[in-house]
């Protein structure tokens, strides 16, 4: 892990993608920017015009030592600052961005070269994508596998990026869908079970570092799991996320 400065900086929208019915891909140059880790995070302040501020903190899609930042927003129904990033947000518009932010949620390719474990649950995968696209672009030797809690096809973000990843075998990569599935899925569409992680996720006697994002009971329900199949409680990162 690089150690970064961080401050505020201003960053200019250069594009804007729809990554589900209710989310979007924001990409932002940043010409302060100090690059980031993956798993890195940062706090995105907006201003009325009478003064009142409202800021929240998001996930960073990217990592490396650019200026380009990519974040993936989720609608919060009546959030402060979701709703304007996701419906209102323009290209060229500027934003104003402080970060990079957290040491503790970070892999990078010249960590220990243990095996990687990443557990996402709905948008929690968006800081697990950057690890996962930092070690397919480093051919990192570190086993990677991920396994995606999310409702229906439809709501998964990044999915092209990770199936190419899959395909290139940079990583394994395990979806539960708890609402629907794709057409001929042999599993019927349900909430992730201690059974199905057992089974998907590196046993606990090759030391994996386990990566787990998502809302908070996902990630309590989920750590607690990992404990009770043996995993090192040390060795398994956790970050939630709430409203905004």
């Amino acid at each position: 892990m690089t150690r970064r400065p961080t401050g505020w900086h201003a960053a200019k929208v250069t594009a804007l993608h729809p990554e589900t019915a209710s989310a979007r891909r924001i990409e932002l140059e940043v010409p302060t920017w100090p690059g980031n880790d993956p798993g890195a995070h940062l706090d995105i302040r907006l201003t009325a015009p009478d003064g009142y501020q409202a800021s929240r903190s998001y996930s960073i899609a990217s990592s490396g030592e650019g200026t380009r930042v990519v974040l993936a927003v989720d609608e919060v129904p009546n959030g402060e600052v979701s709703p304007f990033l996701v419906e209102d947000l323009l290209v060229d518009d500027m934003l104003e961005v402080h970060g990079p932010l957290g040491s503790y949620f970070i892999w990078s390719p010249d960590s220990e070269e243990r095996p990687v474990q990443l557990i996402a649950g709905g948008s929690g995968v968006v800081p697990l994508f950057a690890m996962a696209e930092a070690h397919a672009l480093a051919g990192d030797a570190s086993g990677f596998r991920m396994l995606y809690s999310v409702r229906t096809p439809a709501d998964r973000f990044f999915a092209s990026d990770l199936e190419g990843f899959a395909a290139h075998g940079s990583l394994q990569l395990d979806y539960v869908y708890t609402r629907q599935t794709p057409a001929g899925w042999a599993v019927p569409p349900g909430r992730i079970t201690r059974e199905v992680l057992e089974a998907a996720a590196w046993p606990a006697e090759v030391r994996p570092i386990v990566y787990v994002c998502g809302p908070t009971p996902f990630v309590e329900t989920v750590a607690g799991w990992l404990t009770e199949l043996g995993h090192d409680p040390r060795a398994v990162l956790t970050e939630r996320f709430g409203g905004g």
